[in-house]
């Protein structure tokens, strides 16, 4: 039986985050679990692709929006289970295992961890993963796994800039389930806008999302200084 799961890493300008991320991965490969690993790059002037050749993955370019470059890497895999992945992500060790024992339970995601100690990295964390328990949303740091045909049938990530998460999440069926296995996240971004400022910043973002406004327009204010991946 050849090995079930696609890794999928949308990527720009993400060399120094991206070795920690694939070493991560080895675990899987050791176990059987990985098949390939999809880097779909938005265009880095940096050496992301470079390095993402030298560990074997292989490489889909084009625009930069975070929606279309899973899009086109989804659509490039070939394994029956997809794991779509951050570039600024490392999987906990022993996650193998734990993906071993659930892929019978429908879509799944981990659980949020920051690369950073202190109270309000545990507090945001744990809002998250509140907020995957209680409404079955998480977001893509958390990283998502999920077979393929559940994927298709719920239409895909739409190219999107913003929120194209949400957008798959809240299309599938069965809904995803936290798994005990941390994702851990970079916490540069919450330290350098401020760990409330930037909780409460998503937060209303997601709330105008659902409220209907477009992924466009929230992109327009979010984006600039905010590189997608």
């Amino acid at each position: 039986m050849s090995a079930p799961i696609s890794i999928v890493i949308p990527t720009l300008d993400s060399a120094r985050t991206l070795p920690a991320t694939l070493l991560s991965l080895m675990e899987g490969l050791d176990a059987g679990l990985i098949c390939e690993v999809v880097v779909s790059d938005g265009g880095s002037k940096d050496a992301t692709q470079s390095i993402a050749e030298a560990w074997g993955a292989e490489v889909v370019e084009g625009p930069s929006s975070r929606g279309g470059q899973l899009r086109r890497g989804v659509a490039l895999s070939r394994g029956i289970w997809v794991l779509i992945l951050h570039s600024d992500t490392v999987l906990q060790a022993g996650w193998a295992l734990e993906v071993q024992q659930r892929m019978d339970r429908g879509p799944q995601c981990f659980s949020l961890a920051f690369n950073a100690s202190g109270i309000a990295a545990r507090l945001v964390a744990a809002w998250a993963n509140l907020r995957t328990d209680l409404l079955c949303l998480p977001y893509g740091d958390q990283g998502l796994l999920l077979r393929r045909i559940d994927y298709d049938e719920a239409g895909g990530y739409p190219d999107q800039p913003l929120m194209e998460d949400v957008a798959l999440v809240w299309a599938l069926t069965p809904r995803v389930r936290r798994m005990q296995s941390h994702a851990f996240t970079s916490a540069a971004k919450y330290q350098q806008q401020g760990w409330m400022r930037r909780g409460g910043r998503n937060l209303i973002l997601l709330a105008r999302y659902l409220a209907g406004v477009k992924s466009e327009d929230l992109a327009r204010a979010y984006l600039p200084s905010d590189p997608p991946n």
